[in-house]
């Protein structure tokens, strides 16, 4: 019989290691809207251009 996995990670949530989306999810709301911004700024840039 094989054994059963280690469940003591499971067993509570908050003693798991953080990922690397949990480390940047609270910049979310200023990260977005600039790299918008910035998205914005280089499709008219391009079709400023290529008019």
């Amino acid at each position: 019989m094989s054994k059963p996995a280690d469940q003591t990670t499971h067993a509570n949530p908050a003693a798991h290691e953080p990922d690397a989306v949990e480390s940047i999810a609270f910049a979310a709301p200023v990260i977005l809207p600039v790299v918008g911004g910035v998205l914005m700024f280089l499709l008219a840039f391009i079709a400023v251009f290529m008019a």
